[in-house]
């Protein structure tokens, strides 16, 4: 009988983690899932234990410890809580995790899994963008497999693999342009957070919707881009691509130029890389001639994504300005979220923060520990959110 592979999915309640699930669910008896893990959303990680029965399942907030250890007191899966490091759990080496913990808290807990894993699929951006430098020291140390999740990066990585840096002419990064790619400029002050979080293609968090909104997500996903490949980072461009079924595109200097396309389906890459490329996705589709005749490409708006001229600062101006860019925009759509600030207040305060007189100092401090990371990540949310109160 053939060995079962080992899995664990870091945030099995979000979109990531249950999609991982999903393709799970197809062929459950090849797999043992080790572990599962949820920061506050408890009802649906024991929905997941009673129906994949984990040996052990992780509740971060301590406030529902109880509510998960009395609903799987009649199951063999062990309980655990709080910010109990992951090593402390998982004492063999597993054959696959999936790294998707939401936000920079996600970092140590990607950190610990490199450790433990064969294979790590990354879907945690934020991880990647103030981290990289500490996770990719980690990665050589333990042999481990690395393997991007989102959609852009996973195109990236198939469509130049065996390409070096010289073989490259230009590297394109699609965005959808979000719900307000046809409003017009001045209507985006007026914004509600509900109208921001409806993506006209993709169900996905409140976060990353509002990041998709206002393409600051896109921002993100080139300087993730820039630190998981080693390609000249001004090769990287954003286009507009309305559909969301071309996801990248790679113009080589030879005078072809590649893309890979696909439903907007996160299963597909998860499943790719979970499988190895093999025969495995359950729901494969003809191809979607509507979607390839209705295909559109528009170049980026800047005065009504300003958010992209983030970038360069970002990749220019202090090997922490990542971070700060990252911890500031966390803040910033959390208040926006609440009502505290408006859609177009986001960039509008992330700007702000260049400008004041210790931004210098925390942007050139070198990210090589989690803790310099947590300084600057500290320092930029406070220094944000009083920019958000005034």
């Amino acid at each position: 009988m053939k060995k079962k592979r080992s899995i664990v999915i870091l945030g099995s309640t979000g979109s990531i983690g249950t999609s991982t699930l999903n393709v799970i669910k197809e062929k459950k008896s090849k797999f043992s899932i080790e572990l599962l893990t949820a920061n506050n959303n408890y009802k649906k990680l024991i929905t997941q234990a009673k129906i994949f029965k984990p040996k052990n399942v992780l509740i971060v907030n301590k406030n529902y410890y109880l509510n998960v250890k009395n609903s799987l007191k009649k199951t063999k899966t062990k309980v655990y809580c709080g910010n109990i490091s992951i090593n402390n759990i998982i004492s063999k080496k597993v054959d696959f995790t999936m790294a998707s913990i939401v936000g920079v808290a996600g970092l140590q807990p990607t950190l610990d899994s490199i450790r433990f894993s064969k294979t790590v699929a990354i879907a945690n951006k934020e991880a990647i963008i103030c981290g990289w430098e500490i996770l990719s020291k980690s990665i050589k140390k333990y042999k481990t497999k690395i393997y991007p999740v989102d959609s852009e990066h996973f195109s990236i990585f198939e469509l130049t693999k065996g390409y070096t840096d010289d073989e490259i002419e230009e590297i394109i990064i699609t965005a959808s342009g979000g719900p307000f790619l046809k409003n017009k400029i001045n209507s985006l002050k007026n914004v509600k957070p509900n109208q921001a979080t409806k993506h006209p293609n993709w169900k996905m968090g409140k976060k990353i919707s509002v990041d998709s909104a206002n393409l600051m997500n896109k921002v993100f996903e080139v300087i993730e881009a820039c630190k998981i490949f080693n390609f000249n980072e001004n090769k990287y461009k954003v286009v507009i691509h309305p559909q969301s079924y071309i996801h990248s595109i790679i113009r080589f200097k030879n005078g072809l130029i590649k893309m890979i396309l696909y439903n907007s389906d996160m299963k597909i890459p998860i499943s790719n890389i979970l499988y190895e490329g093999k025969n495995f996705y359950p729901d494969v589709k003809t191809i979607d001639t509507k979607k390839l005749n209705q295909s559109s490409f528009f170049e980026v708006d800047i005065k009504k994504f300003p958010s992209v001229k983030l970038i360069k600062k970002c990749l220019n101006l202090g090997a922490s300005t990542p971070t700060i860019v990252n911890a500031s925009n966390e803040v910033c759509v959390n208040m926006f979220l609440k009502g505290k600030i408006s859609f177009i207040d986001i960039v509008s305060i992330i700007n702000k923060i260049f400008k004041d007189k210790e931004f210098k100092k925390y942007a050139k401090k070198k990210p090589n520990s989690t803790n310099n990371i947590k300084s600057v990540d500290k320092w930029a949310r406070l220094k944000t959110m009083t920019m958000c109160v005034r």
